[in-house]
């Protein structure tokens, strides 16, 4: 129970550092989102937080800790280049990769976790929406070692 505790005070503290980070010229939808992110697939799904930061209009970091079944934690990053979707207002594109954890059951998975998707903030609103295929890669033994089917869902206050 202390590794989640330390693990959830420093995602909180990721966090709050991605908040309070600047850019003077940022075109995009939103500099910063915050919410709620759905990890499913055809096995276990999880559910928990979700946060993306723009550093320039094409570069993002998206952080997630997803609470899953038999008391795993998910704790990942991926850098994400984003780029509008032309004719869309408020949607853009996205692709990235990044390292993620799986801690539990005694043991824990390291793996790369490419992604690609849509993110749609909501046009007069501060509602951000994304929809991503995020198949994992896994480094070491603990887990299966692909899982293609993984797809995630984030509903995000966008600011």
């Amino acid at each position: 129970m202390k590794m989640i505790k330390k693990l959830l005070l420093t995602f909180i503290g990721g966090v709050g550092l991605l908040a309070l980070t600047t850019n003077d010229t940022m075109a995009q939808n939103y500099q910063t989102a915050l919410g709620l992110r759905i990890d499913a697939s055809d096995g276990s799904t999880g559910v928990g937080f979700n946060a993306k930061h723009f550093f320039t209009r094409n570069n993002a970091i998206d952080a997630n800790l997803i609470f899953f079944d038999h008391d795993v934690i998910g704790l990942g990053a991926e850098y994400q280049y984003n780029a509008p979707v032309s004719g869309v207002a408020g949607l853009d594109w996205y692709l990235g990769v990044g390292p993620n954890f799986l801690i539990g059951n005694h043991s824990t998975a390291v793996q790369i976790r490419p992604v690609a998707g849509l993110d749609l903030k909501v046009p007069g609103a501060p509602i951000d929406f994304a929809f991503d295929w995020r198949p994992m890669f896994t480094l070491n033994n603990d887990y299966d070692s692909v899982n293609a089917a993984r797809f995630g869902i984030s509903i995000r206050y966008a600011y």
